[in-house]
Parts: structure tokens; sequence; C-alpha cells
């Protein structure tokens, strides 16, 4: 009997140290893939910087809509912080906040909302039906590659309206999206690493105060 009790001990020990291995090889596979993502996305930022610095590149006929592309300055990377909007309207920001996003799992929410603001702009009644249900299709409907977390009501009345596109089908879903980022992602995007270098300033060198 006591045998038959300590071999039950036993086998449930290693169940319970099996259960906390697999736990513990999860948690460190996640942070893992958290790892890579985030420094994936300041590769890429990296890059997208030395890129839009290349001073032959700011000789171009468009330079006006380009303006946002180059590296912020401290000062208007700090202005990011007085208002959601403002990120959003600086192509540079934009693009960080989106590789944020996709660091958090939740890039579906901007690139929604970017669909969203493009779907507004279209004027062809034939193309805004074909993008209503591609935006359907993406974002909208059950199991969609890029599900957004919308209720069931909001959903059955894109379903309706996309039958008779018109530029406001998506309007209360894309509302919903931009308060879950503005209440969520949006803070703690302002206090990520990446965000808090771009708003330091860089110190003044010797040589660059001769050049």
């Amino acid at each position: 009997m006591q045998s038959a009790l300590f071999l039950a001990l036993q086998h449930g020990g290693r169940m319970e140290r099996g259960s906390r291995r697999r736990s513990d090889a999860e948690e460190k596979e996640k942070g893992r893939m958290k790892r890579t993502i985030i420094k994936d996305w300041k590769t890429r930022l990296s890059y997208f910087l030395q890129n839009s610095s290349n001073p032959n590149k700011r000789k171009s006929k468009k330079a006006g809509k380009h303006r946002n592309y180059f590296r912020p300055s401290p000062e208007e990377a700090q202005l990011w912080s007085e208002a959601f909007d403002e990120l959003l309207a600086n192509k540079y920001g934009l693009a960080a906040f989106r590789a944020f996003l996709k660091s958090e799992f939740c890039e579906e929410n901007i690139e929604f909302w970017l669909a969203c603001e493009d779907f507004k702009k279209t004027k062809s009644p034939q193309k805004l039906t074909s993008k209503a249900k591609k935006i359907y299709n993406d974002f909208i409907e059950k199991e969609a590659p890029k599900e957004i977390n919308i209720d069931f009501q909001t959903k059955n009345m894109i379903a309706q309206n996309i039958q008779e596109a018109t530029h406001t089908c998506f309007s209360a879903a894309q509302k919903r999206v931009y308060s879950l980022m503005e209440n969520n992602s949006y803070p703690r995007f302002l206090e990520s690493e990446f965000y808090q270098e771009l708003c330091k300033k860089t110190p003044i060198t010797r040589e660059a105060q001769g050049t």
C-alpha cells in the first residue's frame, strides 16, 4: 500500500515537473519570438533611416511629399506624445507605430485603419464595392486572416452595408479600432525603447562642430 502511494506521488511529481517544464519552455519561446520581432522592426527602421538620410535622395522634385520620411528631430518626435493623430500623420511615426504593433502581434488594427482611410478616398463605385468586399474578407468576417476585435452587431451591420457599399460602411468599426489603438497600444508605444531613443537629443561632437 505504501509503495503504491509512493509510486503515485512520484508519478504525480514527474507530471507536475513535466508540466512546469513545458510551461517554462512555452514562455521562453514566446519571449524569444517577441525579441526576434522587436529586433526585426528596429533593423527595418534603421535601414529606413539610413536610406532616408541619404543627401542625394533629398533632391527629389516631390521633396515636400517625402519630407516626413526623414528621421524626425527629437522635438518633432516629442510632438507624437501630444496626440495620437500627430503620430499617425507623420510617415516615419506611422512606420514606427506599425512595426511596434507587429511586435505586439496586433498589427491588424493599424492595417484595418489604413485600409479604411484608403477606402474613404475611393471615387469609383465599382472600386468602392470591390474594396469593401476585400476589407470585409480580410478583417471582418469570422476567422478572417486579419480579423479585428469588434462586436457581433457591428459585424452584421457591415455585412449588410457592403451589399450597397458607401464611404461610411466601416465608420463604426474604424472608430472602434482607433479607440483601441489610442487607449491601449499608443501609450505603450510612447514608453517603448525605440520611441525614447528618438526623443533623445544627440550630443554635438567636436568633429561635427568643425564641419
